[in-house]
């Protein structure tokens, strides 16, 4: 469980300012008409540049209504977060005084009601929006990146787009047992849009003017839905910032149950320190082919640590000694292999050499032995949206079954929340910048699914060079999921100020800075390359320094 909460926590883009809002929360009043709600009963349009927190007016986007909009100003201090499953409360320090809007909207006939957050500086506004997003099945942030984004001096803005927090996925079907399609829109695609469009009208009414560019902040989800913006709303964002992101929702969301199929299927569960004995094998054998022993596979592709050479291998295990077997590493190969048809056909990546094994995890059965712990979210998309079963279990799920499943959520769901259209034409002549960086040890969203995407992009726009204009990719070796706190390799420092110099300087990142502390406590750095160049060790220096490196292209 520790683990899941730090990767759920990574999930939000200003992880180094861990933040929840003071008291935001707007009643929810009853459905107004079209015209726009005001949070008093006069609206005046504010003066150019003046600040106020109030009387603040909002016009309801395209199909909705506004159902609520409150305005309330917080003095500067502390933010406290408080708990949301599974993650602990947070306080964020010395947040600067700013006014927190809430509006709530709602789809006529529908009865959903999204909240849309809207937090903005008092003083020290640097003129920039930057919207933040979601992680796991919450739509939106619930304070600390918004506290992060305040800080920074970003007007800012999230929606929970009408649904739950991270885990809880009782608004996905309907009273008849059915998928409520609207929700699932909101979650997919429109709740994000309309959340920008109403943020977009809050700044322009609290300062007097609009934000001079827009930025899209997110991992994981949060990744997702700026590509989502990117595919769908082209002119939303001048910059989009997505991290680790959760695109191929339909596809990686079953392939990710895969290792829990295997493991269930060949009767095989490996401890956790097994697992980990695979890994730092792999480590051990493939760190070398950058040029550089550094503790980091700088290409996992390129790895060919055969698992089987660790069979007969002894490990202490919680004070047993366990014995890796044949079995252990058939289930290790398939694990890094991907899933496949029963007749071999492959349908997914798997998760990189070098990658933790979560999504493996184990735990202690009623007789004492090891079974299945599957990472809650594939689990849920399986057995409430396939299934509509939210009880089913995914332990009696077949490979034959497996292939089934995943053939069923490509058809069903690729359209709504499939985010992989490869056309960005629209985006690219808005002028928009698209940044991406994915650690390659992601140890719950494939890295080579973002790979793919990007190379679907250069075939459908007309190679890499064109496509680097407006859409860059950086790829981190050593990184798991969003750069959370059991990363080994260095994370990136400051992609949102590469993405803001592309977007307004028009400086394009050719590299990503990016650092790490070692468990010396040593600063380890690296340009992280940009793709499909990849670091190599020039053979001298130290190899904890970016400047002993440099980026090649890969040899084919």
């Amino acid at each position: 469980m520790k683990r899941l909460l730090a990767v759920l926590a990574a999930g939000v883009p200003l992880a180094a300012a861990l933040c929840l809002p003071a008291s935001a929360s707007a009643a929810t009043a009853p459905a107004a008409t079209a015209p726009p709600v005001s949070a008093s009963a006069a609206a005046s349009a504010p003066a150019a540049g003046a600040f106020t927190c109030a009387d603040i007016s909002v016009k309801a986007p395209a199909g909705t209504t506004v159902e609520s909009v409150t305005a309330q100003r917080h003095e500067a201090g502390p933010v406290h977060v408080p708990a949301v499953t599974p993650l602990p409360a947070v306080d964020v320090p010395d947040v600067p005084a700013h006014c927190a809007v809430t509006v709530t909207l709602t789809h006529p006939g529908v009865d959903d009601h999204a909240k849309v957050q809207v937090w903005l500086p008092e003083q020290g506004w640097n003129g920039r929006f930057q919207a933040v997003g979601g992680s796991a099945f919450a739509a939106g942030d619930y304070g600390a990146a918004l506290a992060g984004a305040v800080k920074a001096g970003y007007a800012t803005a999230t929606t929970d787009a009408g649904v739950s927090t991270y885990l809880d996925t009782a608004w996905a079907l309907d009273d008849a047992g059915k998928v409520d399609t609207a929700l699932l829109k909101n979650f997919a695609d429109r709740s994000v849009h309309e959340m920008t469009l109403v943020a977009k009208q809050v700044i322009s009414a609290v300062y007097g003017k609009p934000a001079s560019y827009s930025y899209w902040n997110g991992c994981s989800t949060g990744g997702r839905q700026g590509y989502m913006e990117a595919q769908r709303h082209p002119g939303d964002y001048d910059g989009i910032l997505a991290t680790a992101p959760g695109i191929n929702w339909d596809e990686f969301e079953v392939a990710t149950l895969w290792p829990q199929v295997v493991m269930n299927q060949e009767r095989t569960y490996p401890a956790a320190c097994e697992f980990a004995l695979f890994d730092q094998a792999a480590v051990k054998a493939c760190d070398p082919l950058d040029g550089a022993r550094d503790g980091l596979i700088g290409d996992p592709a390129k790895c060919r640590f055969d698992p089987r050479e660790l069979i007969g291998k002894t490990v202490e295990c919680d004070g047993e000694q366990e014995t890796i077997t044949a079995a252990d590493a058939a289930v290790v190969r398939k694990i890094w292999d991907g899933p496949r048809t029963p007749s071999g056909r492959k349908l997914w990546s798997g998760i990189s050499v070098g990658a933790a094994f979560d999504l493996a995890a184990t735990k202690p059965g009623a007789d004492g032995q090891r079974v299945g712990q599957p990472f809650p979210v594939p689990a849920a998309w399986v057995a409430t949206w396939l299934k509509r079963q939210p009880a089913f279990d995914v332990s009696t799920i077949t490979y034959a079954e497996f292939a089934k499943l995943f053939a069923q959520s490509q058809a069903e769901y690729d359209k709504v929340i499939g985010t992989d259209d490869p056309d960005l034409s629209a985006f690219r002549r808005s002028g928009g910048k698209l940044l991406t960086w994915h650690g390659y040890a992601d140890q719950l969203i494939p890295t080579q699914g973002t790979v793919d995407y990007r190379e679907r992009v250069e075939r459908a726009m007309g190679g890499a060079h064109r496509v680097d204009d407006f859409y860059r990719l950086f790829l981190a070796p050593g990184v798991d999921h969003c750069g959370n706190t059991g990363s080994t390799g260095p994370v990136p420092t400051d992609a949102l100020g590469a993405l803001t110099a592309w977007v307004e300087q028009g400086k394009a990142p050719r590299t990503l800075s990016a650092a790490v502390k070692d468990s010396s406590g040593k600063t380890v750095t690296r340009e992280l390359c940009l793709y499909p160049s990849v670091s190599r060790y020039t053979g001298h220096g130290d190899v904890a320094d970016a400047a002993s490196y440099r980026c090649v292209r890969p040899r084919h």
